[in-house]
């Protein structure tokens, strides 16, 4: 499993036309074969930045199942009036197995 996740900052004035594109548009990406998931985060401390976080079975499956297909095409374009500037994405790992993280009261940082 690989997680993209795209940091997509909006034109002041415009994210709540970019959410509801995103509500929209959001089956093209959650119907594409080898997508486990789809949400979307707002920043706190900037309102018009959003991070899309995707979970795909690989990169080759978000590739071939949803970058090179027109389901991408109808998602850009659903959102493209409302981006300040192309959105940046990268994909990445968990490092640590699922059975293997630390119980969630662990306070990482404690000395």
């Amino acid at each position: 499993m690989v997680l993209e996740v795209t940091l997509i900052d909006v034109l002041p004035g415009r994210d709540g036309d970019f959410l509801e594109a995103y509500r929209l548009a959001r089956p093209l990406i959650a119907g594409a074969d080898g997508c486990r998931s789809v949400r979307v985060k707002r920043g706190t401390e900037a309102s018009t930045r959003f991070l899309l976080l995707v979970e795909w079975d690989s990169i080759e499956a978000h590739e071939q199942n949803f970058r090179r297909t027109e389901r991408f095409a109808q998602w850009r374009a659903s959102i493209a009036t409302t981006l300040a500037q192309p959105p940046l994405a990268e994909y990445f790992t968990d490092v640590i197995p699922d059975d293997a993280r630390p119980h969630p009261d662990h306070d990482f940082f404690a000395a």
